[in-house]
């Protein structure tokens, strides 16, 4: 009798200790443990560390902290300039309330995911080309605000949003190419007329300095010639003084002075033959004058006759 009580004494001690070893949970330190008793939400979450349930009647469910990666697909959408281009990014986002995520929402996880493309696809519609391509933190902001806006009550906070890439058709990749170019190309003219402007303003000052000590312009033509003769090359250079072509310039004046005079004075004779052939302003007639026949002369004044014998 004593050995029979003894084993079910030591039965009951096994049963209990199994019993027990089934209600005992361990929450590690990046999880928080949920509890529904019968179905119902017991207390708060559980905290890292071991925790007790009542097995058979409590449901133990572990939540994950960390913060979540989640990839967004490419969505394709047209901006607001008309341009079809294809956007993909990444969202960071963690749980703060584990009751919530376990009750509000069936799969948290996928509704950031859905939320996320649907607002990629908005904020495509509502931007332009240029700020997707260059004023990308904008846009993270506000696709951040209009994700965590539905996921507050989820008990999911959106840590950050990033746009990864933006893609292009080819057609406006290579029209934007050509823009770049063009506008490369009108920046490098503007360099190049710029330094033009300042080289003449220099060259203007030397050749104000040469005009006053000639002797410069002679010593600049032998710092040229020198410079042309330190390589080995068939250039000829021949120097050529600068007065003689100062004194062929005074002995040319003169000539173009009396070409001038000349011109004048003929301008002057041809006004005074016009005044005397006629009236101011009636040209003089170039035809060849004819002789004005003469009139017959009357019969009685006519010379008589001689008679010769």
């Amino acid at each position: 009798m004593l050995q029979e009580l003894v084993a079910i004494l030591i039965t009951a001690g096994v049963a209990g200790l199994v019993y027990l070893a089934a209600g005992v949970r361990i929450v590690k330190q990046y999880e928080r443990g949920v509890v529904f008793r019968l179905g119902r939400l017991t207390g708060d979450a559980r905290k890292p560390g071991l925790a007790l349930i009542i097995p058979f009647v409590d449901r133990l469910y572990k939540v994950n902290m960390q913060i979540v990666t989640l990839p967004i697909p490419a969505q394709e959408g047209i901006t607001r300039d008309n341009v079809t281009v294809r956007v993909d990014a990444v969202v960071y986002f963690k749980v703060v309330d584990a009751p919530n995520a376990l009750i509000r929402v069936e799969d948290y996880k996928f509704a950031v995911s859905q939320m996320a493309q649907t607002s990629l696809r908005s904020i495509i519609g509502k931007s332009d080309l240029d700020d997707l391509l260059s004023n990308r933190e904008k846009l993270n902001q506000g696709l951040e605000l209009m994700i965590d806006s539905p996921a507050v009550g989820w008990g999911v906070q959106i840590d950050r949003v990033e746009i990864k890439d933006v893609s292009l058709p080819d057609t406006m990749k290579r029209s934007m190419a050509r823009q770049a170019e063009a506008d490369r190309e009108r920046r490098a003219r503007i360099i190049n007329a710029d330094a033009e402007l300042q080289a003449s303003k220099k060259l203007a000052e030397a050749a104000q300095q040469m005009a006053k000590t000639p002797s410069a312009l002679q010593l600049r033509l032998l710092q040229t010639i020198v410079a042309v003769a330190a390589e080995k090359n068939s250039t000829l250079v021949l120097p050529f003084p600068v007065e003689l072509l100062r004194f062929l310039e005074r002995a040319q004046q003169p000539e173009q002075d009396q070409a001038q005079t000349a011109g004048q004075d003929a301008t002057a004779d041809g006004g005074t033959l016009r005044t005397a052939a006629g009236p101011p302003g009636i040209e003089p007639s170039l035809a060849p004058t004819q002789p004005t026949p003469s009139a017959p002369l009357p019969r009685d004044v006519r010379p008589a006759p001689t008679s010769t014998p």
